[in-house]
């Protein structure tokens, strides 16, 4: 089955995902050094929600890449709007041919991209544009690694096959660190270090995911179950891998 095309999610799930992973994201900003670097590449950017943070705390210039090209219209319009910000440059284009020469960028970060994309010739993109010491910073999930509790709301076998059907992996944070030791880069990989209750801005991002029939009742099931569960002990986690990757140093 060809993978379905699957369009953003709304904007609003967008930015509560993007603050949910702000903490996160900061502590793998700030051990990448983000204030010294001078040409950031927002990778798979969107309508530009992180583009802003990383426009504040770097030292440089940022581009927005995105291959979705109404996301970057939001982008644009975003920052001619907020004068106080360097405008970000929207570049609409391929993550698997990078319309820019070698060693282009110092730090290249992405967030929920890399299970949408191919993920060797990705990586050997970034890898290439990425300046001597450069680094990528990545956060992705893991499906595979699931948790949920009671198992009468667990729909990681749901996500797990929507997300297959529309062409995602969704245990793409697990392959990451090894394909990049392969191309000399030196890893570190973190992970989230405390649990949260559980959100149901998950179940409206799963709602968007091409589900079927069977998959929508099932869904629906666990949501009432966990519903009815409120005040009791209930627990999801999601793992999400914070990948740091530096590249080797010039020779």
């Amino acid at each position: 089955m060809s993978p379905e095309t699957i369009s953003l999610p709304c904007l609003e799930l967008l930015a509560k995902q993007a603050e949910w992973l702000a903490p996160f994201r900061a502590g793998l900003l700030r051990r990448a050094a983000i204030a010294q670097r001078k040409s950031v590449l927002d990778l798979g950017c969107g309508p530009g929600l992180i583009t802003a943070e990383l426009l504040r705390r770097s030292g440089g210039r940022v581009v927005g890449l995105d291959r979705n090209f109404q996301a970057l219209r939001q982008l644009a319009s975003r920052y001619r709007a907020e004068a106080s910000f360097q405008p970000a440059q929207p570049i609409c284009a391929d993550a698997c041919r990078l319309p820019f020469a070698d060693r282009s960028f110092d730090l290249v970060f992405c967030q929920w991209v890399l299970l949408w994309l191919p993920l060797e010739p990705t990586l050997s993109e970034i890898r290439r544009v990425l300046a001597p010491g450069g680094m990528l910073v990545a956060l992705e999930p893991d499906y595979g690694g699931m948790i949920e509790y009671p198992s009468e709301i667990a729909s990681a076998p749901l996500w797990q096959a929507a997300l297959r059907r529309a062409g995602a992996d969704p245990e793409v944070a697990r392959k990451i660190p090894p394909l990049l030791a392969k191309l000399d880069f030196q890893v570190q990989v973190m992970l989230l270090d405390r649990l949260h209750g559980p959100d149901p801005t998950r179940w409206e991002i799963l709602k968007e995911l091409p589900l079927t029939a069977a998959e929508l009742a099932h869904l629906q099931t666990a949501m009432q179950i966990e519903t009815h569960l409120a005040g009791q002990t209930v627990l999801v986690h999601l793992p999400i891998f914070g990948i740091l990757g530096k590249a080797p140093p010039e020779r």
